[in-house]
């Protein structure tokens, strides 16, 4: 026996799931934030960046504490605090942890740029005041998440210009574990909030509960209906395609899939379909949400968060939302709490995967 059992290979070492890894690194930013109530900042050298039309001015470190670093020096460090914690993540994820430290300093440097670039006064300046502050006669009244935009269009650059740079990058860019990390920080600074917020926070989870009503009461049925009534699909796919589109996209067309044993391809297309049109959302219903609820930013927000279908893309939109509602209500003089749309949007989108995950 112990002859047959030292001939079979090795088990391969166990390595740390994404959803882990967010949690850490989540829950320990967010420790190193709660130091600063007894005792230093100790998140106060990340770099922050202004609005500018003069360069120079435009970084500098978040706490007045680290003025000292300038610019320069709180761009650095929080370069070197990313690269040391991202690559210590995805050498535990089981990749190569130099080809990664090489990639993902060009992809920081890309996506600093971009967010520098959205920045500028031009593009960032959302009222008269804030124009005449600047010294500049227009503006793209886009605040300075344009920087987004940016990143989009040269991401689209060089994926297509250069697809060989884009294969190299790939080895630093993981927007699944990103945005992971990005939700348990979200989840965080919503739960801190509504903690000093009880009325906006009930107003928060009661959308949620709506939502989740509406996704499984309302939306599915009519996806089903239309489905197979309309377009003549078999209830393998028509099931799956329901689920994509009224509930959780990806995750709720493979579970569904699943659940009735569909074929695995059924829950590949599904899952494709709705990775297409969230791209789509993304780029589209913010600016709906902006044009036609601007005056219910609450309500734009949990319409983000039911249609748009992936998670990640959920938020994004959330958080592109928040700045154009935000920026609108500005300009005519109302001043809403930051941060409100983007949460209502994130806690939508996990009360409905949530109960993905329960059923």
């Amino acid at each position: 026996m112990s002859e047959v059992v030292a001939s079979l290979p090795a088990a391969a070492p166990r390595r740390l799931a994404e959803d882990g890894l967010a949690v850490i690194v989540g829950v320990g930013v967010l420790l190193l934030a709660l130091a600063s109530l007894y005792g230093p900042d100790l998140l106060g050298w990340v770099v922050t960046t202004a609005v500018w039309t003069d360069p120079a001015k435009a970084l500098g470190a978040v706490s007045k504490a680290y003025a000292g670093f300038g610019g320069a020096g709180a761009l650095a460090a929080t370069y070197v605090a990313l690269l040391v914690t991202l690559t210590a993540g995805a050498a535990a994820l089981g990749a190569e942890a130099r080809k990664f430290a090489v990639a993902f300093t060009f992809v920081f440097v890309i996506a600093y740029s971009s967010w520098f670039v959205g920045s500028w006064a031009y593009i960032a300046t959302i009222t008269p005041a804030d124009q005449a502050k600047f010294g500049v006669s227009w503006s793209l009244k886009l605040t300075n998440e344009g920087g987004y935009i940016v990143a989009l269009i040269v991401g689209l650059v060089i994926a297509n210009a250069f697809p060989r740079f884009a294969d190299w990058l790939k080895a630093a860019i993981r927007p699944e574990l990103y945005i992971k990390i990005a939700i348990v920080l979200l989840g965080a600074f919503i739960a801190v909030t509504a903690a000093g917020k009880l009325n906006l926070a009930s107003s928060l989870l009661l959308r949620g509960i709506a939502a989740i009503v509406e996704a499984y009461l309302i939306y599915w049925a009519v996806v089903y209906y239309v489905a197979r009534k309309w377009f003549g699909f078999s209830r393998e796919w028509a099931a799956p395609l329901a689920s994509g589109v009224s509930i959780c996209g990806v995750a709720a067309a493979i579970a569904t899939g699943g659940a009735i044993r569909a074929r695995p391809q059924v829950a590949v297309l599904v899952s494709s379909l709705v990775v297409v049109f969230a791209v789509v959302e993304v780029l589209i219903l913010p600016f709906l949400a902006q044009t036609y609820l601007s005056d219910q930013p609450l309500v734009a927000a949990a319409w983000i968060g039911l249609a748009v279908k992936t998670d990640g893309a959920a938020v994004a939109a959330g958080g592109i939302t928040d700045s154009l509602i935000l920026a609108k209500a500005a300009a005519e003089g109302v001043n809403y709490q930051p941060g409100w749309i983007l949460g209502v949007t994130a806690t939508v989108k996990s009360a409905v995967v949530a109960n993905v995950i329960v059923s």
